[in-house]
């Protein structure tokens, strides 16, 4: 491999790790937002709220950091992926739009009407961007009819095929597991054992998407498990996922949440390894024609632009790494409500 080929294998990299930080951060607030209608005291969906508070509005900047580090490091991959699926991502905007505005208004009037409608908006518009998160990874995995220049040419329609529709509602049970654990971290009382009683169907929930989407993968999309098949030793990644699940109830048990909550963290990055491994080098796998798909060289940038954003990237991510963790230090512990308060 030539050092222009590292450079794209490294941005390859690069871009996966800023889409993992995005779904693990992000990952807990939609998850709680697809709790929210379960609780149904109003102190309790406020606390719920304030839980994610003060960390949401941050965790979405990995998102979009990591469409800029695309678009930078792969012009050719950005432009197909937001042309071909413009309609999901706009209503991905628009579900993330609602997020933000039913957080922030939902408490300014007392009314129970006003406050029941907010919640479900709430609610609604963290499944369906769960959803659609899940339903593009799919896409992605299972392939999309581009041309040779890399043009995409399908429907919206042949989007919800039911390959991407399993990989959609694994991504909702994720991302629900990982919310019930980040919420036991944050609560006590009366709230907190209500909680605890959710990770155990969440999980249970996962498990079966997981393995569904495991078949359904080794039926219907075989090149995903190629790279474990020439190389037998990653499997140790699928091994990892499992283990640091399992781990979950156990360290809930213990009443070790910040334990639990790391290994929910150490699950969706080797869950996301698991993605980029069965894809490398492919960025949009092509179907029916495989090789019309985009990958790490073919659709890169020029190897300088490569070079100059990587020593910008080597500059930055310290900046947004001890920006996200100082943040999350300083509102660290159980919610505590106030006049402030949302």
């Amino acid at each position: 491999m030539s050092g222009t080929e590292h450079l794209n294998v490294i941005w390859y990299v690069l871009v996966g790790v800023l889409f993992t930080g995005y779904a693990i951060l992000d990952g807990f607030d939609l998850g709680t937002g697809a709790l929210h209608l379960f609780t149904k005291k109003d102190l309790h969906r406020r606390t719920l709220l304030n839980a994610i508070g003060p960390v949401w509005d941050g965790n979405e900047v990995w998102l979009v950091t990591g469409g800029g580090a695309l678009f930078a490091a792969f012009p050719e991959v950005y432009a197909t992926a937001f042309s071909g699926f413009y309609t999901a991502f706009i209503l991905l905007l628009f579900m993330l739009i609602f997020r933000a505005v039913s957080i922030d208004v939902r408490s300014k009037q007392a009314h129970p009407r006003w406050r029941a409608f907010w919640d479900t908006a709430f609610s609604v518009s963290s499944l369906l961007a769960s959803l659609l998160i899940g339903v593009a990874l799919g896409n992605i995995a299972y392939g999309v009819p581009l041309t040779a220049e890399g043009i995409y040419y399908g429907s919206v329609f042949a989007q919800l095929h039911p390959y991407a529709l399993i990989v959609g509602v694994t991504t909702v049970a994720l991302f629900m597991m990982h919310g019930a654990i980040y919420l036991v971290m944050k609560t006590d009382g009366e709230l907190n054992a209500i909680i605890r009683n959710w990770i155990r169907p969440t999980m249970i929930f996962f498990f079966l998407m997981y393995t569904i989407t495991t078949v359904a993968t080794l039926l219907y999309v075989p090149k995903m498990t190629q790279p474990f098949q020439r190389s037998p030793w990653l499997f140790v990644v699928p091994l990892l996922t499992i283990l640091a699940i399992a781990n979950i109830p156990r360290e809930i048990h213990h009443g070790r949440e910040f334990r639990a909550f790391l290994s929910s963290c150490v699950a969706m990055v080797a869950l996301m390894a698991l993605f980029g491994i069965g894809m490398f080098p492919e960025l949009i796998h092509s179907n029916p024609n495989p090789e019309y798909s985009l990958t790490a060289f073919n659709a890169a940038s020029s190897p300088k632009t490569l070079k100059t954003m990587l020593t910008i990237a080597l500059i930055g991510m310290p900046l947004v790494l001890a920006y996200t963790f100082s943040i999350y230090w300083i509102f660290r512990g159980k919610v505590k409500m106030d006049n402030m308060s949302y």
